[in-house]
């Protein structure tokens, strides 16, 4: 039988994913640099997300809201704030991963 792709499979870089998309939105690194990763993740945020994932990632990182907030300001359960925060940080990990390696 085959084995069955379970959420907790499918999504377990997320951890790793959130750390780095914070990581890439602190000022660790030189000012230059900083401005430099900010446009790139702005643009895979634009460009490559969903409109629901789009609006999740900006209220989670750009305005300070936890999931709860979302939701409530969204209209949408907090399961699904959280599964689709999970796919964008998913998404965007993978493409930034591309050009930092």
């Amino acid at each position: 039988m085959a084995k069955r792709i379970t959420y907790d499979d499918r999504f377990s870089e997320g951890a790793k994913s959130d750390d780095f998309i914070t990581e890439l939105l602190g000022e660790k690194s030189g000012e230059t640099d900083s401005i430099r990763i900010k446009r790139i993740l702005l643009n895979v945020i634009n460009g490559e997300l969903t409109e629901k994932q789009r609006n999740v990632v900006i209220l989670y990182y750009f305005k300070g809201l936890n999931i709860t907030q979302i939701a409530e300001r969204t209209g949408i359960t907090f399961q699904a704030v959280s599964a689709t925060l999970a796919r964008a940080r998913l998404r965007i990990y993978h493409i930034l991963k591309y050009y930092f390696d």
